[in-house]
């Protein structure tokens, strides 16, 4: 499968930082002796209902987590890589979800708010295989910090849910941030240029055809 052409038209990220944010490493902590209980709002928990409900049809499926999956192309490739896996695509948006084009196989896709699936997941003791963040919203304003994954409350799930953990982005200081931010999880990850292959998703596809570097951080297994 391929994605459609796309014009190269992205842009790169314009920030007021110029190297990750000196409040990161105090608002991780802060987050971590504050477990976030905010609840589950009700779209998502029927989400989650519904995301048990197809797994526990798959028993001994591994689970792949494709969050901010925007229209779900992303999801639709991952299933193809890990084809025997249950492969479950997340995103706020019912626009978004609204523009996918179905297709059979391995995946299912849910609109929900990422950070209360999350929290969903772990209350009912779901654990992945792989979770994918694929060129997440960086919210590039140092004032916006606690906007971004690492920055906000629900950070420390993603360790909890386990799993290979990968994040996308075409701005270097955003991995460096979530890798930072991943370390005080007391859990090692990698930072590198991602290698050219084909895209996972439109934004990789623009970003790769505009000339910028990709950057990726994967977590370390058993870390």
């Amino acid at each position: 499968m391929t994605l459609p052409q796309t014009k190269p038209t992205a842009t790169a990220v314009r920030s007021d930082q110029i190297a990750a944010h000196r409040h990161l490493l105090s608002v991780v902590d802060r987050h971590l002796d504050h477990p976030w209980r905010k609840p589950i709002p009700d779209h998502t928990r029927r989400a989650g209902d519904q995301a048990l409900d197809w797994l526990a049809a798959h028993p001994h499926c591994d689970i792949v987590l494709d969050s901010f999956c925007g229209t779900g192309l992303s999801t639709s490739l991952l299933a193809t890589r890990h084809s025997n896996a249950c492969i479950i695509g997340v995103d706020k948006s019912a626009n978004r979800l609204s523009r996918h084009i179905p297709m059979a196989g391995n995946y299912r896709l849910f609109r929900a708010e990422c950070e209360s699936f999350w929290r969903y997941l772990v209350d009912h003791g779901v654990q992945v295989k792989h979770h994918y963040m694929l060129y997440p919203n960086p919210w590039p304003k140092s004032s916006q910090l606690k906007r971004r994954v690492h920055g906000h409350p629900a950070f420390g799930l993603l360790k909890t849910l386990g799993g290979a953990v990968e994040v996308r982005s075409n701005w270097k200081i955003y991995i460096e941030e979530f890798a930072l931010a991943w370390a005080s999880l007391r859990a090692a990850g990698t930072v590198r240029a991602l290698a050219l292959e084909p895209p996972l998703t439109l934004f990789e596809q623009k970003y790769q055809q505009s000339g910028h570097t990709l950057w990726q951080f994967q977590s370390v297994a058993n870390s």
